[in-house]
């Protein structure tokens, strides 16, 4: 027998696992366990119906998506991407362009990105999926008369046969750069070649070796080219299946000075999309509805005619909240024996009804909710105590006319609040879930742009309050490679520049950039960042950076991956914010709130990146190693003292294995030797330390 009431007090709270932000529906797994099929049914059908004309007709199409914040539109993207994948290819673009002048390269690199990704049930990516059922490669008649049964494998092999063979088939297509684009699709199908390829489609600016591998002189390095290259696999791929192109989050893109969303060159977007016939693609734009009534009138009549249907989130019943709940608590019921009856025990209907009287609410608000009213009935299970009874008292009440009359007062006995440090305590576990996600998406730092990475930098040092921050310090086409700032004490003007292109051309231009305004002493110091090699002494990009930055106050810095996992993960989580999905303690956070929480715990502050560039403090505290020299487990022992501060109370192995899945690399016993030093600390108890480890629990001590 294992009471409903036991597994509560030493489980986590199941909502608190859910993660209410929006996520790339290619870069974290959705939880099932959220789906409801009744929610947001009708959305789903009429997409569903604007897929189908497009794989009949081919011409492009809009839907605009729109939803009150908390509406489930990110997790509605994700949801179609399960639900329709078998019938196109699907591309996940967060609008958060660095500026509106690369967006059509922006919006290249990020379908590329989803279109390497491996669909569920899938052992190729789309790309390759997309590749193999072009008709060039599908029809029989063409197998037979050319290749016989061994139609693709004498292509792979043969390079000019391959193109000559695409741009036979697809000569009235209007191909952009049929020779060029068809032999980096060759190339995709030798395993060799395969990321190179990649990232040429995506728009790197590859080095001179990479590029005459796979046999091209230049890179996709403006505008124009993305859109063609975009417009390409469109054009080619009319008789396959279409590709999905869902734009999330239009509050992330770039603002204009009076405080608008610079909104109209990414409706030029779209205009653009079915203006020059780019087909084959279904169009999803997520926006919070106040977002799209605040900007519409600044949307020019022809751009409104692009959208070919608009589709309104509506608010879920009570039943479908209900369901929710039942989702989430129904792995705890699982343990229980015996089972509760109600399936949201211990939730009860009641409350939903009560909290929304007109039987509507958005989902986030439900699970916000059902984790609230959940931990309140986890804290009412750990008092002990009596609770005690609401006191009565007479005061004296001292009106303007001198009257003294008798007025009963209620005093009642304060119930549990989240306090600052509790918020605090949520907002690291967040944190740690969000770097850990991180590290995973960027396994090496050429997988960002140089404009993408500058971007985050000028976040994260906005955000620790650093003066006279400004983009584009240098001139040009590399001006967003670039920004400025004051130094914090001597308030000298300071510039840095981040690039990662491998090729030597551009850092050449790059260099020769800093020199101009060195010159025209625009700053007082140049911080160079550059992971990537610098070129052989004899070229001229390698004479001028060593001209510049050897034995000068000028400095080259070399990031770290872990820099660039800090400040995408603060990335993440401005994005976010600016989206009004941020939830922490139960509420929504807003920028200004994100960063004073940053700010509070200091975490920016371990990112040597910014160490280096002098904009934080070194730090001097050494790592607790645990016997392990050199391994790092600070994280880890504050991911448990976090955990037991937003549950109070848990059990001693839920925590351990909460620490083991979140920290993979760590062992148990490492683990266990955290928690005992918490325990000498005075900051964690065991409760009661003379039972079996396994039925041990343990608690958060509070000092006075």
């Amino acid at each position: 027998m294992t009471d409903i009431n036991d597994i509560i007090k030493r489980e986590v709270n199941p909502f608190d696992m859910i993660n209410l932000k929006p996520t790339n529906f290619w870069a974290e797994e959705q939880d099932s366990k959220l789906m409801v099929e009744s929610i947001h049914k009708n959305a789903i059908i009429e997409i569903e119906g604007l897929l189908d004309l497009v794989g009949k007709d081919h011409r492009s199409r809009t839907v605009l998506l729109a939803g009150e914040s908390g509406s489930g539109k990110s997790y509605l993207l994700g949801r179609l991407k399960r639900t329709l994948n078998p019938k196109a290819f699907f591309a996940y673009i967060l609008c958060n362009w660095p500026d509106s002048s690369n967006i059509w390269r922006h919006i290249l690199r990020r379908t590329v990105d989803s279109l390497i990704q491996v669909p569920e049930g899938e052992k190729e990516s789309q790309l390759m999926l997309w590749l193999k059922s072009l008709t060039a490669f599908t029809r029989s008649d063409i197998k037979q008369r050319i290749f016989n049964d061994n139609f693709w494998e004498a292509l792979q092999s043969n390079r000019q046969k391959f193109i000559k063979h695409l741009k036979d088939s697809y000569k009235k297509a209007g191909i952009y750069n049929p020779d060029i684009f068809f032999g980096v699709l060759h190339d995709l199908a030798n395993p060799e070649l395969y990321d190179l390829a990649c990232e040429w489609l995506r728009g790197d600016d590859l080095n001179e070796d990479s590029m005459k591998e796979i046999k091209v002189k230049t890179c996709i390095d403006t505008e124009d080219a993305a859109k063609n290259i975009l417009a390409n696999f469109g054009r080619i791929s009319t008789q396959t299946q279409p590709i999905v192109l869902c734009f999330d989050n239009l509050d992330t893109m770039p603002q204009l000075p009076e405080g608008f969303l610079d909104i109209q060159p990414f409706f030029n977007v779209n205009t653009t999309i079915h203006g020059d016939n780019l087909k084959n693609f279904l169009v999803i734009i997520s926006v919070i509805t106040n977002t799209l009534k605040r900007h519409f009138d600044r949307i020019l009549p022809a751009d409104k005619a692009g959208i070919h249907k608009t589709i309104q989130l509506k608010p879920i019943t009570i039943e479908q909240a209900e369901a929710l709940w039942a989702y989430q608590l129904q792995p705890l019921h699982q343990l229980a024996n015996p089972r509760p009856e109600s399936p949201i025990f211990p939730l009860n209907r009641e409350i939903l009804e009560k909290t929304y009287p007109g039987g509507k609410t958005m989902p986030r608000n439900a699970l916000t909710l059902g984790r609230d009213e959940y931990q309140k009935y986890k804290g009412s299970l750990l008092d002990e105590k009596p609770k005690p009874e609401p006191v009565t008292i007479q005061i004296k009440v001292t009106t303007p006319d001198e009257k003294t009359i008798p007025k009963p007062i209620i005093i009642v006995p304060p119930r549990h609040q989240d306090n600052q440090d509790t918020i605090q305590a949520e907002f690291q576990l967040l944190w740690q879930h969000e770097y850990t996600k991180s590290q995973g998406k960027i396994t090496k730092i050429s997988l960002l742009s140089s404009p993408d990475l500058i971007q985050m930098l000028q976040q994260s040092i906005s955000t620790l309050k650093i003066q006279g921050v400004k983009s584009k310090l240098l001139s040009g086409k590399y001006a967003s490679y670039s920004l400025s700032y004051q130094h914090p004490t001597n308030r000298q003007k300071l510039g840095i520049v981040w690039t990662e292109d491998s090729n030597m051309t551009s850092f050449y231009h790059v260099m020769n950039a800093c020199q101009i305004v060195i010159q025209k002493n625009l700053c007082q110091t140049m911080h160079l960042i550059r992971a990537g090699d610098l070129g052989k002494p004899n070229l001229a990009g390698n004479q001028l950076y060593r001209q510049i930055f050897t034995n000068t106050n000028h400095v080259h810095i070399k990031p770290s991956l872990s820099s660039i996992h800090y400040l995408a993960t603060y990335q993440s989580l401005v994005n976010s914010a600016k989206s009004q999905e941020l939830v922490i303690g139960g509420k929504t956070i807003n920028l200004q709130r994100l960063e004073t929480l940053i700010n509070e715990s200091e975490i920016l502050n371990q990112c040597t990146l910014l160490q280096d560039l002098d904009i934080v403090a070194k730090s001097n505290r050494k790592s607790e190693t645990n016997g392990k020299e050199g391994k790092d487990l600070r994280p880890v022992k504050n991911f448990l003292l976090n955990l037991v501060k937003t549950q109070a109370f848990m059990g001693l192995p839920t925590l351990i294995s909460q620490a083991v899945n979140q920290f993979p690399d760590v062992k148990e016993s490492e683990i266990r030797s955290l928690i005992e030093q918490l325990c000498q600390e005075d900051k964690v108890k065991i409760v009661n330390p003379d039972e079996k480890p396994e039925a041990q629990s343990i608690c958060l001590v509070l000092h006075k």
